[in-house]
């Protein structure tokens, strides 16, 4: 595994902003905070993950602390941050103080913002993982003078039925933890049946075949142990308001591929659950000749871009090094 690179450069900044949503009314006032990590000279890269992820996406010389992409951006990695600007940015919302509908396209335009105060008058390549494809997505869409290319990792141009009605349930799971006075407990579960939606039958057929145990004369399956701990870590860093509203999000997406005019690498997970193989082929052939469409087998599921991180870096690698045509 390559060594982590914590002396790399890195600034954090708050953006002020005025911004005009979609669902949520005109004139939102927030705040953006972002994090650069690497050269000042070298290509910006934007990352943006799961609804989860934050500005922090790699250990640097402000913050040591591993980032939530740490395994892909780590010495030798396609997205070296020796040889790439990191950006990126806390999304609208992450922090639990806007309870509003939030749009895929409030994201985008955020990133337009905060590229306008930081001076960067276009993105290198616009890296999208889960939520982070949706957004990029729209930021091609609304504003394509700012990216030359976009990798689309497990994410798609609208949201599958299935994943939209999984992610329902688990906002009532939520709102029946809220009516009973345990809102952690509610989004700790939530956050178990999601980690269920993220992963493969495959991947826990092998962690978890332990037979069941008795406790206090109640049977506690195998895997019970690691979604407890999941829900825990989750709760300690996510607050409710953020994660009902962010998780609407997702459903709220609605993209036409038609009107993507740049170039869009299109990578899929065959075994994911949330963005089924079927949805990926559909958005490369809305794309059109912008769209090429990469397929990763993988028994981690939606989770494969942070688990499968030396597979995944391979197609990365790949894709950031594939020539661009000229734009028109």
């Amino acid at each position: 595994m390559p060594a982590a690179v914590p002396g790399i450069p890195a600034v954090r900044g708050s953006l002020d902003a005025v911004l005009t949503m979609r669902h949520a009314g005109t004139r939102r006032r927030l705040r953006l905070q972002y994090e650069l990590a690497g050269p000042e000279d070298a290509p910006v890269a934007l990352l943006a993950g799961g609804i989860s992820a934050h500005r922090h996406g790699v250990a640097n010389a402000l913050d040591p602390s591993p980032g939530w992409a740490q395994g892909l951006l780590e010495a030798g990695r396609a997205l070296d941050p020796a040889r790439w600007r990191l950006l990126a940015f806390d999304y609208v919302g992450a922090d639990g103080g806007l309870d509003a509908p939030i749009d895929t396209a409030d994201q985008a335009d955020a990133v337009a913002l905060l590229l306008d105060a930081l001076g960067i008058a276009q993105l290198a390549a616009f890296v999208g993982y889960s939520y982070g494809a949706l957004v990029g997505l729209q930021l091609a869409v609304r504003h394509p003078q700012r990216l030359r290319r976009l990798l689309a990792v497990s994410g798609a141009h609208r949201p599958h039925p299935y994943a939209a009605a999984w992610r329902a349930l688990q906002r009532k799971v939520v709102a029946l933890g809220q009516l009973q006075c345990a809102d952690e407990q509610g989004l700790s579960l939530a956050r178990q049946l999601a980690m269920l939606s993220y992963r493969t039958p495959e991947e826990f057929a092998a962690r978890f075949e332990a037979r069941p145990a008795l406790c206090n004369g109640r049977v506690r399956v195998a895997a019970e142990d690691y979604l407890d701990a999941a829900g825990a870590k989750f709760v300690a860093r996510m607050p409710a308001t953020a994660w009902l509203r962010l998780s609407e999000s997702i459903d709220l997406h609605w993209v036409d591929p038609a009107q993507v005019r740049l170039p869009v690498s299109v990578i899929a997970v065959d075994g994911d659950r949330l963005v089924p193989l079927a949805d990926a082929v559909a958005l490369q052939e809305g794309l059109g000749c912008h769209g090429r469409l990469r397929v990763l087998r993988s028994e981690y599921g939606h989770d494969a871009f942070l688990k499968d991180t030396a597979r995944m870096d391979a197609l990365l690698a790949s894709e950031l090094a594939a020539p661009l045509p000229a734009r028109p």
